[in-house]
């Protein structure tokens, strides 16, 4: 079904009933427009058809590049922002329904098979018919969803306030190459009280969470039609090759490819076979 997202949807998803809602938004954003911070009783999967949205959960933010989809448990509050053209697809899902889901927020990989079934279920009645071939495909897309691949494309936001600070600088100056023991000095922090924090935190070594950032901004800046020579250098590395390298490295694949297995789909999908 098709929900109107700019009137008070929020509370109307809940009040469906049925163990699946799916609605679709097409949006124009300005850069990194955010929602207002809220949540529903049911669980959510937000999945990115084109464009990229990011959803800032507890203490993380996800990205959601195209061909993705991202895990929000019911009850979870959550802001949604992004840049640019975005489209997406939502799956409501009722709580008994999620029980043997993942409990926390995840990254999940969309199979093409997947994509098709949350393409299937944006057609559906909104009261369709649960004994009938409808109730069978969501059926279906319970059993998938279960059996989705998770990705970790999360970038975990410390509570402490120098931290905090320290993430802000990261944001704004990405090319910023300062060693570790120079950006704890800029936050008043010993080097190894900012690694004992970071390490309490986010549980990550401070290169490994820059390089988390790094991903997570190049995903962004790619999905947007961006050079990988234009991020690389954007991103303070000497070439595109250690850029590629770091990214083969955190994400198991060149950008190159990441990109296009997501894209592929959308790109047929508009008559680019």
């Amino acid at each position: 079904m098709h929900l109107d997202v700019r009137s008070d949807w929020l509370s109307y998803v809940d009040e469906i009933p049925r163990a699946l809602v799916a609605a679709n938004a097409v949006a124009n954003l300005e850069a990194l427009e955010q929602s207002l911070p809220h949540h529903h009783e049911k669980a959510q999967l937000l999945f990115t058809v084109r464009g990229v949205i990011n959803c800032e959960v507890e203490d993380a933010v996800w990205i959601v590049p195209p061909q993705c989809a991202v895990w929000i448990p019911g009850g979870l509050p959550h802001t949604v922002f992004g840049s640019g053209e975005v489209e997406c697809i939502s799956l409501f899902i009722e709580p008994p329904e999620a029980s043997n889901l993942p409990t926390e927020c995840c990254t999940i990989t969309v199979s093409s098979f997947f994509r098709q079934l949350l393409m299937r279920a944006n057609a559906l009645p909104e009261l369709y018919d649960v004994d009938g071939p409808d109730g069978r495909i969501v059926s279906v897309i319970f059993d998938e969803l279960a059996a989705a691949p998770v990705e970790d494309l999360r970038l975990p936001i410390p509570s402490d306030p120098r931290l905090k600070k320290l993430t802000d600088l990261l944001i704004a100056a990405p090319a910023d190459h300062a060693t570790v023991a120079e950006w704890a000095s800029r936050i008043a922090l010993s080097e190894r009280s900012l690694s004992r924090l970071l390490a309490e935190e986010v549980g990550m070594s401070f290169g490994r969470w820059r390089r988390q950032l790094h991903v997570i901004l190049a995903l962004r800046h790619l999905s947007a039609g961006q050079t990988v020579q234009a991020v690389a250098m954007d991103l303070g590395y000497e070439s595109a090759s250690s850029f590629v390298t770091m990214f083969r490295k955190m994400v198991g694949k060149p950008p190159s490819r990441y990109l296009l297995e997501r894209l592929r789909p959308a790109l047929q999908d508009h008559g680019g076979h």
